[in-house]
């Protein structure tokens, strides 16, 4: 497994796709592209599976796919690169970094395909749907751009409900079982590695839609916890 992934570390580097931690990337994107096309992101997308599959059906956009663990990202840059799909690109660095990455309002839309949930309450901050994430997403989408969730998680499901409605958001579309009436349409029947896994062991996969405000993202003040609260 580890000269796997050595080998996959590797070849990256040679991957003309794929961006590792690139300085003044916010505005290399049109030069990469060879055009001024709207930008879609996938979020720690993992082997890129939505990223992929949504370049090939809209080539008049342009995706970036971005996680900081290149070991999968390789799958997801080998395939557009075998299969010549030109507008689509891979980032690997922190997403908590993305205002370095890309213009203020350059973004039309994200996807978030089944990120780790972080189920413990002091994970919280690090949920991709937290209002610290929201706040950075603010800065480079469009004015009324979407954001997409799919997961198989709840409680993560339940917490970004709860940004939504704290944060005064748009909420665009709320599926709490995706097949629940069969296979769903394009793009939601795009299938990540892991969805396919979630599936064959008959969990249900949910999915949100939503804007954001036009309010600047205010990040809510920590709970304190009980002994705090009744300390003198």
């Amino acid at each position: 497994m580890k000269g796997k992934k050595l080998f996959r570390f590797a070849a990256i580097e040679n991957f003309k796709n794929v961006f590792q931690y690139p300085e003044n990337q916010a505005d290399q994107w049109s030069v990469f592209f060879g055009n001024e096309n709207p930008i879609l992101l996938e979020l720690a997308c993992g082997k890129g599976e939505y990223a992929v599959n949504l370049a090939k059906a809209k080539p008049d956009c342009n995706f970036v796919g971005l996680d900081v663990k290149g070991n999968r990202m390789y799958v997801g840059a080998k395939k557009a690169l075998e299969e010549g799909v030109t507008n689509v690109a891979f980032l690997r660095t922190q997403i908590q970094q993305i205002e370095s990455y890309f213009k203020p309002n350059s973004i039309e839309e994200i996807w978030i395909t089944f990120p780790d949930p972080f189920l413990k309450d002091s994970k919280a901050k690090n949920r991709l749907t937290h209002s610290r994430f929201l706040k950075e997403y603010q800065k480079v989408l469009k004015p009324g751009a979407t954001i997409n969730l799919k997961t198989d998680s709840k409680p993560l499901f339940d917490f970004t409900l709860e940004m939504i409605e704290w944060h005064q958001c748009e909420l665009l579309v709320r599926h709490d079982d995706v097949y629940a009436n069969g296979e769903p349409n394009f793009p939601l029947n795009i299938q990540t590695f892991y969805e396919g896994m979630h599936l064959e062991d008959n969990r249900t996969i949910q999915f949100l839609s939503f804007s954001l405000p036009k309010a600047e993202i205010i990040i809510p003040p920590k709970k304190k916890k009980e002994n705090e609260e009744t300390a003198v």
